[in-house]
């Protein structure tokens, strides 16, 4: 039997990772640690000065207090995998896109660089969000899709090499057969923060929300992430943990 590791960082109560759960319970045993709270755009932090208390919910089915998605995935090893190991890591389904620079703020990603690090293979998979009934999302796509690529990677096994990852963008509204393999767009951001006073006539800052805005990169035959999301088809984006830009070597070699 097949072994699957799955986290979040939108918290063990969140719809998307129950909706992960129903989509992968036939296709072997689905382990659950999730964050006991939300860690959205927590990025791949990992927690060093307070110790983590795991609590199980129901079987199979933990939640982390005060941990991250990386914490969930690193201290799986020790408190679940003894004497085994997952067969593969999934972390999801985000509420809301991972796409672009994103990934760098993403704690969805994170949970699944963890496994990578681990040496396990991983996927992380998110639900872009349309403009309207944002509070009502649908995970039918995704489950769909997920269920598929899933049962293809069990049968032929993992597409990427080591410490390499799958990041998958569901769109609002799509079909199982339109996928795109894209690359990570170019994200266009805004600084908007919202200023408050407290009762006691403090100064508080709350960062706002960025609208979805990008540019293309001139890719030969490569859509990006953004442009197929916006095309309504499914994102798939392979991305690797080495961020080293070899093209500059030589350049910085001379510029120093």
């Amino acid at each position: 039997m097949k072994t699957i590791l799955i986290t979040n960082d939108d918290g063990f109560e969140a719809e998307g990772i129950k909706a992960l759960r129903e989509a992968l319970k036939d296709l072997g045993r689905v382990i659950a640690i999730a964050p006991a709270n939300e860690k959205s755009a927590c990025s791949h932090s990992v927690t060093l000065y307070q110790p983590l208390k795991l609590v199980e919910i129901e079987k199979d089915f933990y939640k982390l207090i005060d941990g991250t998605p990386s914490d969930c995935v690193y201290i799986s090893k020790t408190a679940i995998f003894k004497d085994f190991k997952p067969d593969l890591v999934i972390s999801g389904i985000n509420r809301g896109s991972n796409m672009g620079e994103d990934i760098t703020y993403s704690g969805t990603i994170a949970g699944a660089m963890e496994g990578v690090l681990q040496g396990y293979p991983a996927i992380a998979i998110s639900q872009v969000l349309g403009e309207t009934n944002r509070e009502n999302t649908d995970y039918n796509l995704a489950q769909e899709f997920i269920k598929k690529l899933v049962k293809k990677i069990f049968e032929n096994g993992y597409p990427l090499n080591h410490r390499e990852i799958l990041n998958i963008n569901i769109p609002p509204k799509g079909k199982i057969d339109e996928v795109e393999i894209t690359y990570a767009g170019y994200r266009i951001y805004g600084s908007e923060t919202l200023i408050y006073k407290s009762p006691r006539g403090e100064k508080l800052y709350w960062l706002g929300l960025h609208p979805l805005k990008w540019k293309s990169r001139d890719v030969q035959n490569i859509k990006s992430d953004f442009d197929t999301i916006a095309e309504g088809k499914i994102s798939v984006t392979p991305i690797k943990l080495d961020l080293t830009e070899y093209n500059q070597i030589n350049n910085l070699r001379n510029w120093l």
